[in-house]
Formats: C-alpha cells, structure tokens, sequence
C-alpha cells in the first residue's frame, strides 16, 4: 500500500538530522534547553533569530509547558523543511 502525501512528508520530517539550536544544550537540564530543530532550520535562522527563539522555548519552558510558539520568521522555515 502506497503511502498518503502527509505520511511520506512525516516521513521526511523524522529522517532529518535534528539537534539544538545552540550547541552544548544536550548536557543542560531540559528547563534550560532551547529549541530543538531540523538541521537545514539551524542552518538558515540568523544569529538574533537563534537567540531570540531560544528565549522563548527556555520562557515557557520554565513556566512547566512542553511547547513555546515559533515566530513568523521561523514558522515560515520550519513549514519550508518539511
């Protein structure tokens, strides 16, 4: 059985290299990690971009959410690596 459009792109999206944005957040306790992202995403964010999404996921993170919203910016390159 062929696969669906969105289960070959799910496919794709688990395949890619993930990791933190910033190096060396892998050792850190999970509230004082940053966002965890595709590769190519790492790749393309600019350095204030890096910075500024990591503020946020390390934000909510310390308020006890699992999830912290992407900016427009991101949002559009992550929607693009998948």
């Amino acid at each position: 059985m062929a696969l669906k459009k969105t289960q070959k792109s799910l496919k794709r999206w688990t395949k890619q290299e993930w990791g933190y944005v910033t190096k060396g957040d892998e050792k850190k306790p999970r509230r004082k990690r940053g966002r965890y992202l595709p590769k190519s995403v790492r790749k393309s964010l600019s350095a204030s971009e890096k910075a500024y999404t990591n503020r946020q996921k390390r934000k909510a993170s310390a308020k006890g959410k699992q999830r912290a919203k992407y900016s427009r910016k991101v949002r559009k390159k992550v929607r693009r690596a998948r």
